[in-house]
């Protein structure tokens, strides 16, 4: 698990509770439904709810603005429990909901807006999502169609949006937008979009390869009519500044992800090869299984002590972009071989839906690609040590 020796003894002690705590939620409320949410293609809206009551969302949103106040070490403890036990679906959108919209809102946004809206993202009242990612423009955020219009005291928007975690039950948007065409990134600004605008509106579901439980949705803005306040920060052409500034955080608790659902995936195999019998014995007991698992575990250890660095690094401001860039492109690439050897191990029942390692090698395909791809990763890496 993530290291704690950073936080003080009573922190500890209380981190260690809250995972116990959650331990049980999953059980009593995610276990017993999570395969029936895999097939509907989403989670119910009431899991966020549930999940606000027990102080599970938001959990380093200040207790001033709402939320309960813990150290950030407490919100990544989430992410880690949920994807060890195989929920990256949900995971996906989650974290969209817990780690990366809410210090949009904390660094960038005015007093009104940081009042109106991390209160009810604290309480699961509203589920937050990230309006970048459009049909023609992924990684390079530069090249964003959607445009924000200023017409009087309103801006009015035009586009569309792809491949949005948590668009169907989305109350609040992030949403990038292009308020000057020709001014390149620095024309570039985020708007703050309560859903239930008139001009907005929401495509389907999208079905998607893995992450069955997160939806995934086409976004549409025609004519929305927004107020100048909806503007994040109130600043205009901001918006390019304010994502790569909180880049860093959504790079990191992808890493979280990624580690955590590897040590998932390892644990269903450990599980399995002791259970399984092949020529009269546990196939645990072959040199292959155990050299194989000795691997993947090396290999997850390592990566965690990558992970408690960067964590920390976090913690006292000093995460790099290529730090969290080589922490993104190396978990999310582990993931991946983790889960595809442990599935080898399993054999052709690896290849059933029923299997939980299956869910574990589906889901880890995507890592590779959200928050920036593993290409880009290694460019942004690679600046660092060559320059541009």
């Amino acid at each position: 698990m993530l290291t704690n020796h950073f936080l003080s003894a009573e922190e500890r002690a209380e981190l260690d509770l809250f995972r116990q705590s959650l331990e049980r939620f999953c059980d009593d409320q995610i276990e017993p439904h999570y395969a029936a949410w895999e097939k509907a293609g989403q989670v119910p809206r009431e899991l966020f709810l549930k999940m606000g009551e027990q102080g599970y969302l938001c959990a380093d949103v200040p207790d001033a603005h709402g939320g309960p106040g813990a150290p950030v070490q407490f919100s990544f403890a989430v992410v880690e429990v949920l994807s060890r036990r195989g929920y990256a679906g949900f995971v996906g959108g989650l974290q969209v909901h817990n780690d990366i919209v809410p210090p949009y809102l904390l660094h960038c946004g005015t007093e009104a807006q940081q009042a109106y809206w991390l209160p009810r993202m604290a309480s699961g009242e509203a589920v937050a999502a990230i309006g970048m990612t459009e049909p023609g423009a992924g990684s390079d955020l530069k090249a964003l169609r959607t445009t924000a219009r200023k017409d009087g005291d309103d801006y009015v928007i035009n586009g569309s949006k792809i491949f949005i975690s948590n668009g169907q039950h989305a109350d609040l948007l992030v949403l990038a937008a292009k308020t000057d065409a020709s001014a390149g990134a620095k024309g570039v600004s985020l708007f703050l979009v309560d859903t239930r605008t008139p001009g907005f509106s929401r495509g389907r579901n999208l079905d998607k390869i893995g992450h069955h439980a997160g939806d995934t949705s086409e976004l549409f803005f025609e004519d929305m009519r927004v107020p100048a306040d909806a503007l994040l920060g109130g600043v205009e052409g901001q918006g390019f500044v304010q994502m790569m500034r909180e880049l860093p955080r959504e790079r990191l608790i992808i890493g979280v992800q990624a580690l955590y659902g590897a040590r998932g995936a390892l644990d269903a195999t450990l599980e399995y090869v002791q259970q399984r019998q092949a020529f009269g014995q546990a196939i645990a007991q072959f040199q292959n299984t155990r050299f194989t698992l000795a691997q993947c575990a090396t290999d997850i250890a390592a990566a965690e002590a990558f992970l408690n660095a960067c964590v920390h690094a976090y913690t006292q401001g000093q995460l790099t972009p290529e730090a969290v860039s080589a922490l993104k492109l190396h978990t999310t690439e582990l993931f991946s071989r983790v889960a595809d050897a442990c599935l080898q191990l399993f054999g052709g029942y690896g290849y059933m839906a029923e299997y939980p390692i299956s869910r574990f090698w589906t889901d880890a395909r995507v890592l590779r690609i959200y928050g920036g791809t593993s290409e880009i990763m290694k460019e942004l890496v690679a600046r660092s040590l060559l320059g541009r």
